[in-house]
């Protein structure tokens, strides 16, 4: 199965146009963004878990990192709430399960064997992590290595245009709240974009402001 399959390419879903496609596992279903391959594949989705629902233990070769948009997630590592991120490196296992029903995005596949590293971060507000610049943006680093950086973005009700910003190695972003335009169209919650290696553009938030996810870097060739 190839569905956005080509890194070479600029491409973007409004998520919310997709119908939900169950899973093996009874309970869970999924919107697929990009895929390539059957059933274990480099994929991005978003998964749904209906309350009480579970997957068996399982275990990621190449990794997964999810942010957990509704919902508390759980696995043998803890229970996860809205707005939690989550990276689980190349040879971790879990067995996942959502008691009260959750959603996530989750990237499965696209990390790096020498990535190492396990990441918990809460992406809420209340993290005192977040960095403001003086235009009126905010800013929290969730993970960086030299060909990966994934951060969590709020621009603020009124916050004006971002200055022009160039992606070597391409980026993605997911809007979870809000919504954002840039020189090629408007991206608004529930929309995933991808730019590939080389693209540039200059952000505008909508007036309400956004939260956005973004991954930079990883699509170079």
């Amino acid at each position: 199965m190839k569905i956005h399959a080509d890194l070479a390419k600029r491409a973007v879903v409004d998520s919310n146009s997709l119908e939900w496609v169950p899973s093996p596992m009874q309970g869970v279903d999924r919107r697929m963004l990009e895929r390539d391959g059957e059933e274990v594949a480099r994929a991005t989705s978003l998964v749904k878990y209906a309350p009480g629902s579970h997957f068996p233990e399982h275990s990621h070769a190449l990794g997964e990192e999810f942010l957990v948009l509704e919902g508390i997630f759980s696995d043998d590592s803890g229970n996860f709430g809205k707005g939690m991120y989550v990276r689980n490196p190349p040879g971790s296992s879990h067995a996942p399960s959502s008691e009260p029903g959750s959603t996530i995005l989750v990237k499965l596949r696209q990390m790096q064997l020498d990535d190492s590293q396990f990441v918990r971060i809460d992406t809420s507000d209340s993290n005192d992590q977040w960095i403001e610049d003086s235009k009126g943006s905010r800013i929290l680093h969730l993970f960086s290595r030299p060909d990966e950086q994934v951060d969590m973005i709020r621009w603020h009700a009124g916050c004006g245009p971002s200055e022009a910003a160039d992606y070597e190695g391409g980026a993605e972003f997911f809007v979870v709240e809000g919504s954002f335009s840039d020189e090629e169209g408007t991206y608004s919650a529930g929309t995933w974009l991808r730019l590939p290696a080389g693209s540039s553009h200059t952000v505008v938030p909508a007036a309400g402001g956004a939260l956005v996810w973004r991954k930079a870097g990883h699509l170079k060739a």
